[in-house]
């Protein structure tokens, strides 16, 4: 197997919101000053995978007293057992409670709020839903999850996200949809242009308040819930409650129940190891070594600026590496043309900026590579958290100058 030519660690191992629309990047150093992260953190010698004694759950699907078109669609979605997510919160929403689920990315969280508020919307048609995210992605995957549990069923619903037509939006919204989902920046424009009307919805479900509240959107966040009705039902769904996310937690909130299902921060399964070059020449010479052999069949590659990202994109493309970016200045669909193509195993590597280290679910990843340091550890957990899942063997690795 071939090994990069780099020098091992000691012990031996290897800004203000301005009107952008879906959550676009705003990773820039100006605006997030990279801390100082001890390279020692990015060294983590995976560990022997053992067989982990399989969560018994307490409930399953045909228990929930939810509609019996609705328990087809789970079935038809492949799904058999409620994750713990599922489990736990699902009938405590189905009752009417508010609930903080503090859960990771891929533990089925999407369907935890939707399924519930699916039943929640055939028992009573009139009943509006406001779904929040960071970023387009995720809004377009939980999307794609509501359209496979809502089949046959009457709602409606629309996405209201950036970089694409805010005209079929406004269509859309006219026909009185149940449920809106979209990205901060894209619902405060449509809502200060009064084209949703958020004295109607009964429900909001706020998905990754974390990233959130890291990208700037604490504010936009707080004045969306401030003109919803004091008599509804709210859902937030974080990795992490910090201290701004628990003060609105607890300004918005009544006696909401917490369910926690979090993971162990960074996988024992991923093999996380640093990479020692002294300049960008020799950074880029190590990264075309490392993507000739077969071992790097999938790979993510996380830069810290779009114009640098999208650089490091076409000069992969002219070494003969099939490649594609996605990053704040990409529109919509090409944002999600590349995200496709990655996912179904059509190109090698995925260049991105932290638009994509949380929120995505995408299989196999083989090698998560971070060509930049991250801004802080905690965007290293999430960027590196896209390797390894379902219990399958990754690895990750970091730059070093």
């Amino acid at each position: 197997m071939f090994q990069p030519s780099y020098n091992k660690t000691a012990n031996g191992h290897g800004n203000r919101f301005r009107g952008h629309r879906g959550g676009n990047n705003r990773f820039h150093p100006r605006t997030q000053p990279r801390q100082s992260i001890n390279s020692s953190h990015y060294v983590n010698r995976a560990q022997p995978q053992v067989i982990e004694e399989s969560y018994s759950a307490t409930h399953q699907f045909n228990d929930f007293p939810i509609d019996a078109r609705l328990k087809q669609n789970i079935v038809q979605r492949g799904y058999k057992e409620p994750t713990p997510i599922q489990d736990q919160t699902i009938p405590h929403i189905l009752a009417g409670r508010d609930v903080v689920g503090i859960a990771n990315t891929g533990t089925g969280k999407t369907a935890a709020f939707l399924i519930p508020l699916l039943d929640k919307i055939i028992r009573n048609p009139s009943e509006k839903i406001l779904i929040m995210v960071p970023t387009r992605e995720l809004a377009v995957q939980i999307g794609d999850e509501l359209f496979a549990f809502s089949r046959s069923l009457t709602v409606r619903s629309v996405l209201c996200i950036g970089g694409t037509s805010i005209n079929q939006q406004i269509y859309t919204l006219r026909n009185n949809p149940n449920i809106v989902i979209g990205t901060p920046g894209r619902l405060k424009d449509l809502i200060m242009r009064r084209f949703i009307n958020l004295g109607l919805f009964r429900n909001i479900v706020l998905d990754e308040v974390d990233r959130m509240v890291d990208i700037g959107f604490i504010k936009d966040i707080t004045y969306v819930i401030s003109l919803l009705p004091k008599d509804r039902q709210s859902l937030f769904f974080s990795a992490t409650i910090p201290p701004e996310v628990s003060g609105i937690i607890q300004a918005f909130l009544r006696d909401p129940i917490t369910v926690s299902v979090k993971k162990k921060e960074t996988a024992d399964h991923v093999d996380q190891d640093v990479i020692r070059v002294k300049d960008r020449n020799e950074k880029l010479q190590v990264l075309k070594s490392m993507l000739s052999t077969e071992d790097y069949k999938k790979v993510l590659i996380f830069g810290r600026t779009k114009w640098g990202v999208e650089r490091l994109s076409k000069t992969l493309i002219q070494l003969g590496i099939t490649a594609a970016s996605i990053h704040g200045n990409k529109t919509q669909n090409q944002r999600l043309r590349a995200l496709s193509q990655f996912k179904r195993g059509e190109l090698q590597v995925l260049v991105a900026t932290d638009i994509a280290a949380r929120g995505l679910d995408i299989e196999d990843v083989t090698h998560v590579i971070n060509y930049d340091e991250p801004s802080t550890y905690t965007d290293y957990v999430h960027r590196i958290g896209r390797t390894g899942r379902a219990n399958k063997s990754g690895k990750a690795l970091t730059f070093v100058m």
